[in-house]
């Protein structure tokens, strides 16, 4: 079962520009990495995980301006609402990535993959919650 494009904006509040920006940022890194695993193995992990990164502070840097200008047309509870939520996603995103990435680095047992996943649940768990109230 696929969702619509309007179902994916009202349950991740993400704006469809945003979305966008995600998807390719994830095609560049796909690219990225069959180019590490296959032709580059000394490509640091670091430059393969710079798109993910990137789309997530220029996500960062968009909201901020929809928040900044919700505010300005009186939506104050709607700007911070949607400033919270999305910086909560990106958050619990960014730690994600890097923690992936870390453990890519220096794969020490020190850092566990339950401990690397653990944002990634958290973040499922707020979109099932997102997901019942919406409707």
């Amino acid at each position: 079962m696929l969702f619509s494009l309007r179902e994916l904006v009202q349950w991740l509040g993400f704006a469809t520009f945003e979305m966008l920006m995600h998807l390719m940022a994830f095609l560049v890194f796909s690219i990225l990495l069959a180019i590490k695993v296959d032709f580059v193995p000394l490509l640091a992990w670091w430059y393969v995980f710079i798109p993910l990164f990137t789309a997530d502070g220029l996500s960062t840097y968009f909201t901020m301006i929809v928040s900044i200008r919700l505010f300005q047309d009186g939506e104050k509870r709607l700007a911070v609402m949607r400033l919270f939520w999305i910086l909560t996603v990106l958050s619990l995103k960014f730690v994600f990535e890097m923690l992936l990435c870390q453990k890519l680095v220096d794969p020490s047992p020190q850092l566990w993959y339950g401990l690397i996943m653990s944002p990634i649940f958290i973040l499922l768990q707020l979109l099932m919650i997102r997901a019942c109230r919406v409707n």
